[in-house]
């Protein structure tokens, strides 16, 4: 088991954070809907399973 101090979990937990920032607002302007973070994160997580799928041969 390891245990992080708090400060560790706070900044590993920004980074993460804003990583999926960048990723919905990348794919959304990616896909044509500039400023929906919606739709950007709806989409890069079909992208991301539907990679993996392929990846794995299921489709």
């Amino acid at each position: 088991r390891v245990t992080w101090p708090r400060e560790e979990v706070d900044a590993r937990l920004k980074d993460i954070m804003k990583a999926i920032h960048k990723q919905a607002r990348e794919t959304a302007e990616e896909y044509g809907t500039p400023g929906n973070y919606v739709n950007g994160a709806n989409i890069a997580g079909f992208v991301k399973v539907a990679d993996a799928m392929l990846d794995q041969g299921v489709v």
